[in-house]
């Protein structure tokens, strides 16, 4: 398989591959931002419309505007103002959101839900997707979804699937030229090592968040995820946000995702963390960048 380098006068691309709407901004948002503003061309692909979401902001629960019928119109309209704000390109997968299933015993996905296809056939429209938008880079989630959501479980596998498919000159022609996607991320969002970090600043600074303690606790050092490549975000922590409280009828306002001041965020940690899952260039670890091998300065570089 070939994979196809930049050229001199090409822009960078981007596909990243989330669950709902409202992943894509509380995971990886700050990058994303950021290398759309350096130019990149960075499309958002979101496989399920979030029908299932509850209502998770309080301010919202006495709204009669917002009913189980409107929700996926609202998420939708939600998922477009977050889009303007990060300033991303935007596509649906089409498929419908499979609820998080609680219980034991544990009851059976919806009928017909995203986590109930087969990997390959879930795979497919991802892998037009891919051959028509040729990423250099893609960002999916880790095997575990980042958290176990059906959905977000089965992103992985797709995500890995079509990674492989879309390169593939033997599978489906009907979907497009085939392409070779130079390199696949996990995006590591929520992890200890930056949740310690936080939390010693704040302790140094006096001013401990009992909350953050207390989620820490639930984590495990032996569990730590592998951080290959971390993007400096310190600038985009606002538009991060802004897009976060675009999703409104799934976010507190006041919830912890805003309980840490952007100084201390900055002081502590500064990125957002990535695995390097696959690459199918040459690469130097550590990163800071994505595009780490793509960008044309440093091909010529090595050339």
């Amino acid at each position: 398989m070939t994979v196809q380098l930049p050229a001199p006068d090409e822009p960078l691309r981007m596909v990243a591959v989330h669950a709902h709407p409202d992943d894509e901004s509380s995971k990886g948002a700050g990058s994303t931002a950021k290398y759309v503003r350096e130019g990149v061309q960075v499309t958002v692909i979101t496989c399920t419309g979030g029908e299932r979401g509850d209502l998770l902001n309080p301010q919202l629960r006495d709204d009669p505007e917002i009913t189980p019928e409107r929700l996926p119109e609202i998420r939708r309209a939600e998922m477009k103002k977050a889009q303007e704000i990060l300033g991303v390109d935007h596509e649906w997968l089409g498929f419908v959101d499979s609820g998080l299933p609680e219980g034991d015993p544990l009851p059976p996905l919806p009928e017909g839900c995203f986590a109930s296809y087969p990997v390959e056939e879930a795979a497919r429209p991802l892998v037009e997707a891919l051959r028509r938008l040729r990423p250099h880079v893609m960002t999916t989630y880790d095997e575990n979804g980042g958290y176990p959501h059906p959905d977000h479980i089965q992103v992985n596998r797709i995500s890995l699937a079509a990674f492989d498919l879309a390169a593939d000159p033997d599978y489906a022609p009907e979907l497009g030229e085939p392409w070779a996607v130079a390199k696949l991320y996990y995006i590591n969002a929520f992890h200890r090592q930056r949740f310690a970090a936080v939390s010693r600043h704040l302790r140094a600074e006096g001013t401990p968040n009992e909350a953050l303690d207390q989620m820490l606790q639930h984590y495990d050092e032996s569990h730590d995820r592998l951080l290959t490549t971390r993007i400096d975000v310190r600038d985009y922590l606002g538009i991060r946000d802004d897009a976060l409280r675009a999703h409104a009828t799934q976010v507190d306002p006041e919830g912890p995702f805003f309980r840490i001041s952007h100084e201390a965020e900055v002081a502590a940690w500064g990125t957002e963390d990535y695995e390097l899952h696959i690459s199918r260039i040459g690469v130097k670890l550590p990163e800071r960048d994505l595009f780490a091998g793509l960008r044309h300065e440093a091909m010529e570089a090595r050339a």
